[in-house]
């Protein structure tokens, strides 16, 4: 079975503090008539630290969708090869051993995506395969490792390189002056991540069963509104209320692998904000301390979209791992809304070994 091995994640060098944040909004909208409500609902969110590409003078500037998108393109160059470098390290593979590269992102364009230049200037081999996923949002996360499960299962041998790559501070729109606009000015941040998924060996988590659900006629909730000056972020004030409508599809896809979903060992989710984690724990009927590494993505680096799962999964690792078979649940929400799953055992790897 295919392995979702150690992620690497990166975080810009430039920092941004909740207080920062908080002054800011203050400052540049001191006659905002829902001023007060905007800044109660950035301080609730529990964000401490956000990292940007830029410095904040130069985030608050708005050049334009071209330059942004430019930069979107430079910063990727310069930061991602070294994060993929450290996930094929940590999975003791080369880059010739991938046979294909899921890419993800909603923060920036390119076409040819990033991984054709991937390719190019890491020395993958020509017939690695490419699979950039552009429209998923902050659940694109989960969705890439369960197109890596499926690429893997349909070819055993097979190693897969997922790779997320938002600049959230890139989305930045000055104009935007709705309460959820403003709420995202203080939610978002910027980060890289890279993980392996391999078709053989491998620690980390063996990957099971994976799932998708949609919330029908929510489409509308989590947006883009394409204009000339680049993506304006819509978010309706009823995201929070979707993990009710969700927990029930996280509980089939586990019932359906003849797992209770309120009894696993570990969850890797998606931190879209407190109240998610918050309404999750009520409604899977699971302990709020199962989410620890996902609030503590979101209190140190903030919502960083796609990249979320794969940072809450590295500090899984971090704090050592699970025992030998522990049973797990990833998932990742975003725009549709959608819900990206997956079920699966920790594995030390020894199986393999022991085979070999």
């Amino acid at each position: 079975m295919a392995t979702l091995c150690r992620p690497s994640v990166s975080v810009p060098e430039h920092v941004i503090t909740m207080e920062e944040t908080l002054e800011l909004a203050r400052s540049r909208h001191a006659d905002h008539p829902q001023l007060a409500l905007a800044l109660r609902l950035i301080e609730n969110t529990g964000v401490k630290t956000r990292h940007i590409v830029q410095p904040i003078e130069e985030t608050l500037k708005h050049p334009g969708f071209e330059d942004r998108n430019k930069l979107y393109e430079a910063e990727a160059k310069a930061r991602v090869p070294a994060v993929i470098q450290r996930a094929l390290d940590d999975a003791e593979l080369l880059t010739t051993d991938i046979d294909v590269i899921i890419y993800v992102s909603c923060t920036g364009f390119m076409m040819p995506s990033l991984t054709a230049w991937l390719i190019n200037e890491m020395d993958f081999d020509s017939t690695t395969r490419q699979l950039p996923i552009a429209q998923l949002g902050c659940a694109a996360g989960g969705a890439a490792i369960n197109r890596a499960h499926d690429f893997c299962t349909a070819y055993p041998n097979a190693n897969a390189l997922i790779v997320a790559c938002e600049f959230c501070s890139l989305c930045y729109q000055p104009t935007d002056l709705g309460v959820g606009s403003l709420l995202s000015n203080g939610l978002f941040g910027d980060g890289i991540a890279a993980a392996v998924v391999r078709g053989r060996g491998g620690k980390g988590v063996r990957l099971e069963r994976n799932g998708s659900y949609l919330i029908p006629k929510t489409e509308d909730w989590i947006a883009y509104d394409v204009r000339a000056t680049g993506f304006h972020f819509l978010l309706d004030k009823r995201v929070p209320t979707t993990m009710e409508p969700l927990a029930p599809a996280l509980k089939d896809l586990a019932g359906n692998h003849g797992w209770d979903a309120t009894d696993l060992d570990f969850y890797i989710i998606h931190a879209g904000g407190p109240r998610i984690l918050d309404d999750l724990s009520k409604f899977l009927e699971v302990e709020p301390h199962a989410f620890r590494f996902s609030r503590s993505t979101l209190t140190e680096y903030g919502n960083i979209a796609s990249a979320v799962v794969l940072d809450a999964l590295r500090r899984l690792f971090d704090e050592g791992g699970a025992e030998k078979g522990a049973r797990g649940l990833l998932a990742g929400f975003g725009p549709g809304i959608t819900a990206e799953m997956t079920v699966g055992r920790w594995s030390d790897g020894d199986e393999d070994r022991g085979r070999r």
